[in-house]
């Protein structure tokens, strides 16, 4: 039986460091990764970057109503167009912003069988991809914010007593 994590919340260290490889596939990252899934789902969410769950390490869940995804190690190998589409984060909770990303995304990476992936994403699948190899790089949505929205939503954070670190 899987198990949930809380999500840490904007302000928490673990979210601005850049995640570490994961060399090896082990019964406790296949186990990481079921937990990740259920916790997306009871937030609910589309993706779920491991430092959210507290663990630094390069690995995130995914699914936008197609069914469960796990990428480990993933790169963005090519982008390529523009879309607009309002962005949440659950370690922002309650708050999504109007954000130009790439519309289309070339991922690679590994799955838990350590098989390699190679996958072209589009508009939603595109952007969380996005999404979460940003988390795995210690980059948070309000950091690809404009200056203004920013402004405004570090505002909002700081209101609502999130322990904000300006981005």
């Amino acid at each position: 039986m899987a198990s949930s994590y809380p999500i840490r919340i904007i302000g928490d260290p673990v979210l601005r460091q850049r995640s570490s490889e994961i060399t090896n596939i082990t019964p406790a990252l296949v186990k990481l990764a079921q937990d990740m899934l259920e916790t997306m789902y009871e937030a609910p969410g589309v993706g779920l970057a491991a430092p959210q769950v507290g663990v630094g390490r390069r690995i995130f869940v995914y699914d936008i109503g197609d069914g469960p995804g796990v990428v480990i190690n993933p790169t963005i190998l090519e982008s390529d167009g523009e879309w607009v589409y309002k962005e949440g984060c659950l370690s922002i909770p309650d708050m999504a912003w109007d954000l130009v990303r790439p519309k289309t995304v070339r991922l690679a990476g590994i799955d838990l069988d350590g098989n390699d992936i190679d996958m072209e994403a589009d508009e939603l699948l595109a952007r969380c991809f996005q999404h979460e190899v940003d988390h795995l790089d210690g980059v948070l949505v309000v950091e690809r914010l404009n200056d203004d929205q920013r402004k405004e939503a570090m505002k909002i954070i700081r209101k609502r007593d999130m322990v904000a670190t300006q981005g």
